[in-house]
Formats: C-alpha cells, structure tokens, sequence
C-alpha cells in the first residue's frame, strides 16, 4: 500500500463515521419532531437522506482501498465474511457486519414504499446497531484510535448519539403546534 493508499482508507474510514452520525442524529432529530424555523423538516429530510448515501458511498471507498492494498492485502472474502481476516479479527468482523447491516437498510430504504410503514420503521432502528457496530470498529482497528483527534471524533459523537437518544426517550418532545381559531364555529 502506498502512503496514499493508507491515507485514503483511514481518511475514507473516519469520514464514513462521522457521517454516519450525523446521519443518526438527524434521524433521533426527525423521529423526535424537532424544529427550525430555519431548516423546514423536508429539508433536515433530504439532508438526512443525503448524509446516508455518503456514508455509503464512503464506506464503499473504505472497503475498496482495502482490497486494493498490497501491503496488507484483504481478500473479497476477508472483506465479506466475518472473522474471515487475520488483520485484529474481532475488530474487523465489527466493521463487516456493519457494512453488511447498512446495504440491508440502504436495500429496506430503497424500497421503502413497497414496505408497510411498521416493518420499515423496525428495520430503521438496526441503523443504532451499525453506529454501534461502526463505532467499535473504529476504536478497536482504526490504526488512528488514540490519537487525539480521533478520540474526540469518537468522543464527540458517542455524547452527540447518547444526548439525542436521551431526548428523544426522556419524553420531552415537543408537542404539536396547534392553529389559532378564528371564532367562528
């Protein structure tokens, strides 16, 4: 692997994560019924949509300059399968499975309107699985894990993820607003 090479897989890695919190934190923000007067929710909408798709797009860049690593080359299979790599297997198993795990959602979104709402909505929470998933690989594998930056990146996102999801279980959701009568019955 060339110097560029493992730039572009850590890079690739680390930028994967931190969309895919953002992406996470805008849905706790949507399922919560937050608001802006700023940000109309069709647009915190096609925002959080579009943090999906870079996350995929990025990850796929992670698994891609791994494969294409001649240092430490990975296999198709070490790459699919979990627990197939002799590179700190536990932890790569960790970013196997999520991967795997977000083509599956990205599948379910996909064909969201063919999907009845219910199942769709269930299959929606396995994304706290891939950020759980995510954020253990990072921190076991990542070859960046204890630098600083990268502890904050973790840091940063684990207290992002653990604030919103206590807004959005600690019941505290903002009710609808309702509209001014005119008087007339």
């Amino acid at each position: 692997m060339t110097l560029f090479e493992w730039y572009l897989a850590r890079a690739s890695g680390m930028t994967a994560f931190a969309l895919l919190t953002i992406t996470v934190a805008l849905g706790l923000l949507l399922s919560g019924r937050a608001q802006s007067r700023a940000w109309p929710r069709f647009a915190v909408e096609d925002v959080h949509r579009f943090a999906g798709v870079l996350t995929g797009a990025f990850v796929s860049l992670h698994v891609l300059t791994l494969f294409a690593d001649a240092y430490m080359p990975f296999s198709l299979g070490q790459l699919l399968v979990p627990g197939a790599s002799s590179y700190r297997p536990f932890a790569t198993a960790l970013g196997v499975v999520g991967a795997d795990l977000l083509l599956a959602l990205a599948i379910a979104n996909r064909y969201r309107k063919r999907l009845s709402y219910r199942f769709w909505r269930r299959t929606h929470y396995l994304n706290f699985a891939v950020w759980g998933l995510a954020f253990g690989h990072g921190l076991l594998s990542g070859t960046d894990s204890g630098s600083p930056w990268a502890s904050s990146l973790y840091v940063g996102s684990a207290a992002l993820v653990a604030g919103l999801l206590a807004y959005r279980s600690g019941g505290s959701r903002p009710k609808a607003a309702t509209l001014p009568t005119s008087g007339v019955t």
